[in-house]
């Protein structure tokens, strides 16, 4: 006897993945603005306008739901795309400009999701696993640029270690958010300072 083959619609996994990305980008507002530790699956669904199974049948957990966030900012980066432009360049100046311009552009895109994922470490049973996931990719496109920057005339006068811990201090989330966020600079303006000091501190 022939099995019964299953009809999936079209239009409803659409609705469903459209309902995902709805309850994603409501969860990471709210992680973002209040905290991890203080928004609930509830809290969730009445911002998505969706009932809470919806949420647990559509992503999972709180829990889920972050790694989830985690994951797709990651994808989103583009770290990948960025640093084939950064390594075909020839000069360090070049290469820092761009580094300069694609991690504030990064950083600006991705600011909500970073956030979430920042607040969410004092509280997250794994928080120092789940920065490191989400940060792995962000730091060895900047270790390849260090190792980069060391193959061009003239090199930085430190190690090649040195070179990448520096570029993580300047262009590193933590470096940006000290300079917009905590001291309320402009995102255009601290690209400008952090692009000038690696220049004036590597070149």
């Amino acid at each position: 006897m022939a099995s019964k083959r299953v009809y999936v619609s079209p239009l409803r996994e659409q609705a469903a993945a459209q309902t995902r990305a709805l309850i994603l980008q409501r969860a990471t507002e709210l992680f973002a603005d209040r905290g991890y530790g203080l928004v609930t699956v509830a809290d969730i669904a009445s911002a998505a306008g969706v009932a809470a199974k919806t949420v647990f049948a559509s992503v999972g957990s709180k829990g889920d739901i972050l790694d989830r966030i985690v994951d797709e900012g990651v994808s989103a980066s583009g770290y990948d795309q960025a640093m084939e432009q950064v390594l075909a360049l020839r000069t360090p100046e070049a290469v820092l400009e761009a580094l300069a311009r694609g991690t504030r552009l990064g950083n600006q895109g991705q600011f909500s999701v970073h956030e979430a994922i920042r607040k969410a470490l004092p509280c997250h049973e794994q928080g120092e696993a789940l920065w490191e996931r989400a940060t792995a990719a962000y730091r060895d496109a900047l270790r390849a640029a260090a190792r980069h920057l060391h193959t061009l005339a003239p090199p930085p006068r430190c190690t090649v270690e040195e070179t990448a811990d520096l570029l993580w201090f300047w262009f590193g989330p933590g470096g940006w958010r000290t300079l917009v966020v905590e001291n309320g600079w402009s995102w255009e303006r601290a690209e400008e300072v952090l692009h000038r000091t690696a220049v004036a501190t590597l070149c």
